[in-house]
């Protein structure tokens, strides 16, 4: 056998040894906002390899469609002030099947570790002797946005980006550090909070953010039936009602959301040049 030979069957067995899931493992896997080709690689093979799927609400029928015919699948999904199973049911399942001998996926929406607390549930099965591996998954906030043609970050516009949690505390405040919220050249994305805008909204103008700033409500990023409203920090509110907007929606706020308009998108996710070509020819005709 030749070394180029060698070298390939050495590929081809890392690869399939590589992100193995075990018996009484658990597969903290992040499915991403919803689009099936979002997946990463290490996270399809986790749910080939699954005997038993706990999964969320967030997570698409196009993603449920790759588990194994015999897997079994247990809803865990959460709606704002609405939980199908408490979490602290959901760190004993996790414990349980994998107790149990069972191959245990633990998919959810996003990636694991950012709002989706993966760490707690991390944190539970170690305390409790099972191992689990870690499988991030691409963020609403990078993948929703960038189906709508709005770069989170883009030079001489935006230097930083910061993630929020809109989600009201159990003290039925919502607590945030408004005044590092308010940098012009920052853009802030909320997650879970379009039942919380208006407070959102508010408190923001309130410690120094201009009402006038671009703003955007993208709903159901990444999946066909995707949604993307654009306005302004001060009409978004307005924007809701008018549209009977509901969860899941991201809020995004800051300059780069007029950065490229849905004009220049040809579909979600897709510059067309040719498209972009005639748009521009038609604002020259129109000058």
């Amino acid at each position: 056998m030749s070394t180029s030979e060698l070298l390939i069957k050495s590929d081809k067995l890392a690869a399939s040894t590589k992100s193995c899931l075990n018996a009484g493992e658990v597969a903290l896997v992040g499915s991403g906002p919803g689009d099936a080709e979002l997946l990463t690689v290490r996270a399809v093979r986790f749910i080939e390899q699954a005997d038993v799927a706990i999964y969320d609400r967030l997570v698409s029928d196009e993603i449920m469609a790759l588990l194994p015919e015999e897997c079994e699948k247990y809803y865990v999904g959460k709606e704002q002030a609405k939980h199908c199973v408490p979490q602290d049911k959901i760190n004993q399942l996790l414990v349980d099947y994998a107790k149990a001998g069972k191959r245990v996926l633990r998919l959810k929406g996003g990636d694991p570790f950012i709002f989706g607390r993966g760490g707690e549930e991390a944190e539970y099965m170690l305390e409790r002797g099972v191992s689990c591996h870690i499988c991030p998954g691409i963020t609403a906030a990078s993948g929703c946005t960038s189906y709508s043609g709005i770069p989170l970050t883009h030079r001489g516009v935006a230097q930083a980006c910061t993630f929020v949690t809109g989600h009201i505390q159990n003290d039925g405040q919502l607590e945030l550090p408004w005044s590092a919220l308010a940098n012009k050249g920052q853009t802030v994305v909320f997650y879970m909070g379009i039942n919380t805008l208006p407070i959102i909204a508010e408190q923001l103008v309130k410690h120094g953010r201009d009402a006038n700033t671009p703003a955007a409500l993208i709903r159901k990023g990444t999946r066909p039936e995707q949604q993307t409203y654009r306005g302004t920090v001060g009409t978004l509110a307005d924007l809701v009602e008018k549209h009977n907007i509901t969860p899941p929606t991201l809020i995004v706020i800051g300059e780069v959301v007029s950065q490229l308009t849905d004009q220049n998108l040809a579909k979600p996710g897709f510059f067309d040049a040719e498209h972009f070509a005639q748009l521009d020819e038609k604002e020259v005709q129109s000058a």
